[in-house]
């Protein structure tokens, strides 16, 4: 019983009873009583008898079928021919109908058999067992098809009946099965349509974007399979209707039967469906393709979010990484840099993210499903891009401050130095005449106008204007500046008192004695005793190698004896100023308890910032000028004995940029600190590392004064030498800071022999191979050029001065030629300025003519060059 109840119901088809349909026992030929009632015409069968009753009951039940339900609720009409049979053909029909018909009966027609006997047993038979046919409508027996047409119009007949009605049964049967097919096409279509909405409703959306296109794409292939089978229901229901109407087409005169135009009311019916169900689904579909096409919009949007979003959290996690605020200006200004680069860096993701917030609102504005989804991420992106661009801006905000602080700490610390440049640079003996000490206070007061310029503004006022960046290690430092401020201006107070002294009338003759700021240190306590920091002229060489008179603490020399008592108690003093260097501050890096003090960038270092200082205070400990002090005369010969060891201070200048750039950055740093708070020292270590440059020139300054004293007496050539080896290791340490700086040659200049001079001149070249335009331009355009002379090449080279650390100008020479000293010649006289002098070059092919600044410059490299070529030429012969 179940499977009986799950087994489909479906009515009749002309397929499933194609066979007994052809044999034609039955039909509904079309045509209509005079109310309407379908005629079913049983023609004329030999074996009608024979039919099995399932074939008949099927039959009749489908034709029974066909009509519409308001012509069937009218009752059918039934024509029963039987003109060629007998009566019990009749009979057997009647029964089988009144038994099998399974739709409303109104009439049943009888055409009896035209035979006499047979007629005559027809009208007997049909008063005898009428009542057993059991048929609760008329039957009426008729004689001929004329008596028919009294009842049914002849244009309801076939021919067959006499009728005009146009009928063929194969026609009929073919249009009934193509209107069946396509009725089932048309449930089977709608049916695709709903099975595959259900599919869509049930569909979960995909999470990421591949999937969602490849769902969309599936969905969107399957879509239009589906259009293309409703499209060919549609053409298969037009060309349907158009055999049904074929007959009308054909000819103006015919007309279709009542069923024929069912048919086609059925054919119309069924495209109209159709078209309802295609516009249904294309509502459906449009809804459900734009969903998909939102949610892949939404998924892209998702990705894009997670990849902007990771490029702004890098980008914030870099921006947060920059805590550091700088320890000074080249710091500050680097950071500047750095910040700027991350800015230019963010640009791109910033930009990014702006155009995805700006999607995202576009897709909320069209109403897309996930709103609720989308505009907190439109709102997370635009937070982050206004957080990184806030606290970029708080950043340079800060490193401005910061930039501020550091110059006017700058400032106020290059006026110390300068300061101190300026009191150690006024010679002693100079100033000990009215007029000399009255030029001295005048350069003090010069000097002191340019305070309120270079210093700090009021300590509480500068502290409340950085209060926002003022870290302990920048506070600290300022205090050192402020300290040091203090220090030069007591410095100069009292200079100004001693020069004021030495400035009065005096009434009678005084032995003048140059002012002691303080006393001398004690060997127990290693205390700096005197101001003694220089400035930083423009170039490294310059800085360390020109600096005359330095020492503006020595008292006036009116004899020998005096001058050797100089020079013995400042070398005793200069031994203790170097101990307490090493042992107050190089020692202790090496002490466990302040390494947690040393910058990182100071570990392992102490060789560059303190260079070979141990060897020269080891030089210097041997007491050697303090035996001279009986025997003046020993002492010349002392500084020619030593004069190879004297090149140590040669090696202690050329490591002097490494040096000074080491504590440009490293300075500040509490070890610093902490080691001058222990020594109790005024000025900070730098200053102290300009002893040794100091030093040197402190001795050519006393054998000067020494020679004043010792005109025409014994001992004074040899002096004259001494001087003459501490000019030359002045000259030497000099020339070899210049050619430190040389950048851009590719070998190695210790291989060039001694640098025997260097300097700046004016350059122009003549070329015999070059073009006459260019040789012109070049006369009238000299270059300038920075010469090095070794006693095997001469190089040409260009100054550049670039800004350091601390605004000064460092001085580096980029190489640009060089000439073998081997094959040049020289022209020591140039027509029109006795300036000029010409080195040339194979055979004049390449000449260089040279302007010295003075004929006194020119003459000294004339004959340094001539001495290099006559050496030249005597080591041929």
């Amino acid at each position: 019983t179940d499977e009986i109840m799950q087994q489909e119901i479906r009515p009749l088809v002309a397929v499933d009873i194609i066979e007994q349909l052809h044999r034609q026992f039955a039909i509904l030929s079309g045509g209509r009583g005079k109310d309407g009632a379908p005629i079913i015409t049983f023609p004329e069968f030999a074996g009608f008898s024979d039919i099995p009753d399932e074939d008949f009951l099927n039959v009749v039940t489908y034709l029974t079928s066909i009509p519409s339900l308001e012509a069937a609720s009218i009752g059918f009409i039934i024509i029963i021919d039987r003109r060629r049979d007998k009566w019990s053909a009749v009979k057997a029909s009647l029964t089988r109908i009144a038994g099998a018909f399974p739709g409303n009966l109104q009439l049943v027609f009888v055409l009896r058999p035209s035979r006499f006997i047979q007629r005559t047993i027809a009208d007997i038979g049909i008063k005898l067992y009428r009542d057993d046919f059991k048929m609760k409508v008329p039957i009426i027996m008729l004689n001929s098809v004329s008596d028919l047409h009294g009842y049914i119009d002849k244009s309801q007949l076939t021919r067959e009946l006499g009728g005009t009605l146009e009928y063929g049964h194969s026609q009929w049967i073919h249009h009934r099965t193509a209107i069946e097919n396509f009725a089932m096409t048309v449930k089977t279509t709608a049916q695709m349509l709903q099975t595959f909405g259900t599919d869509l409703a049930e569909t979960e959306l995909p999470n990421d974007v591949q999937c969602t296109e490849e769902l969309l794409s599936a969905h969107t292939d399957h879509h239009s399979k589906l259009k293309d089978e409703l499209k060919l229901a549609v053409k298969q229901g037009a060309t349907l209707l158009t055999c049904i109407r074929e007959p009308v087409t054909r000819s103006a005169n015919s007309k279709l039967s009542p069923d024929e135009l069912e048919n086609v009311a059925t054919v119309e019916r069924l495209l109209a469906q159709l078209d309802e169900t295609e516009k249904a689904f294309d509502q459906f579909w449009t809804k459900h393709h734009l969903k998909l096409e939102q949610c892949l919009q939404l998924r892209h949007f998702e990705h894009d979010f997670r990849e902007v979003k990771l490029a702004l959290d890098n980008l914030m996690e870099a921006q947060a990484g920059f805590a550091d605020i700088g320890d000074s200006v080249t710091r500050v200004e680097h950071l500047l840099r750095e910040q700027k680069q991350l800015e230019e860096k963010g640009q791109e993701p910033l930009e990014k993210a702006q155009s995805l917030a700006l999607h995202g609102e576009q897709l909320i504005q069209n109403n897309h499903y996930a709103v609720d989804s989308i505009r907190p991420k439109c709102v997370e992106l635009r937070r982050i891009c206004d957080d990184f661009t806030n606290e970029t801006k708080k950043k340079y905000d800060i490193l401005g401050k910061s930039l501020e602080l550091h110059k006017q700490l700058d400032k106020a610390s290059q006026w110390c130095e300068a300061g101190i440049y300026l009191l150690a640079s006024q010679a002693v003996d100079k100033c000990q005449s009215q007029e000399g000490a009255e030029t001295a206070l005048v350069e003090i007061e010069k000097f002191l106008v340019t305070a309120k310029e270079h210093q700090l503004s009021n300590p509480k006022e500068f502290y409340n204007q950085f209060d926002m960046i003022l870290t302990p290690e920048i506070k600290a430092n300022a205090q050192r500046i402020l300290h040091k401020l203090e220090d030069v201006q007591e410095m100069f107070d009292k200079r100004q008192v001693s020069l004021k002294k030495l400035a009065a009338k005096q009434t009678r003759p005084v032995q003048p004695v140059a002012p002691h700021p303080e006393s001398s240190p004690k060997r127990a306590s290693p205390k700096i005793t005197r101001p003694a920091g220089v400035g930083r002229p423009r170039t490294a060489a310059f800085r360390y190698t020109t600096i005359v008179g330095n020492h503006y603490n020595s008292p006036p020399f009116f004899s020998f004896s005096h001058i050797i008592n100089e020079l013995i108690e400042t070398e005793r003093v200069y031994v203790e100023e170097l101990q307490s260097i090493i042992e107050g501050y190089a020692s202790e890096m090496d002490n466990p308890n302040l390494v947690h003090l040393i910058p990182s960038a100071l570990q392992n270092k102490k060789d560059i910032l303190f260079g070979n200082l141990p060897e020269i205070y080891e030089f210097h400990n041997r007491h050697e000028i303090e035996n001279c002090i009986e025997n003046p005369e020993l002492l010349a010969r002392c500084f020619l004995k030593r004069k190879e060891d004297l090149q140590i201070y040669e090696k202690y200048c050329q490591n002097k940029p490494r040096s000074e750039a080491l504590w440009r950055q490293c300075g500040d740093s509490i070890f610093f600190q902490e080691c001058q708070r222990k020594l109790d020292h005024k000025l900070s270590l730098d200053a102290y590392l300009l002893k040794p440059v100091q030093r040197i020139t402190k001795y050519q300054l006393l054998l000067k004064e020494m020679l004043k004293c010792s005109k025409n007496s014994e001992g004074t050539a040899e002096l004259e030498e001494a001087l003459a080896t501490m000019l030359d290791i002045i000259k030497s340490v000099n020339d070899s800071m210049h050619q430190i700086a040389i950048t851009g040659y590719e070998g190695d200049v210790s291989e060039l022999g001694k640098l025997l001079m260097q300097g700046s001149f004016n350059v122009w070249t003549d070329h015999k191979k070059g073009h006459n335009k260019v040789k012109d331009l070049a006369r009238f355009k000299p270059m300038q050029r920075h010469l090095f002379l070794y006693t095997k090449m001469l190089l040409f080279c260009k100054k550049r001065e670039e800004n350091t650390d601390s605004h000064e100008k460092s001085a580096s020479y980029s190489f640009k030629n060089s000439l073998k000293m081997s094959t040049v010649g020289i022209t020591e006289n140039v027509k029109g300025d006795n300036k000029k002098f010409e080195i040339w070059y194979n055979g004049r092919e390449e000449v260089y003519i040279i302007q010295a600044s003075s004929v006194e410059l020119k003459n000294t490299w004339i004959s340094e060059i001539r001495k290099v070529l006559t050496g030249q030429l005597e080591a041929c012969r």
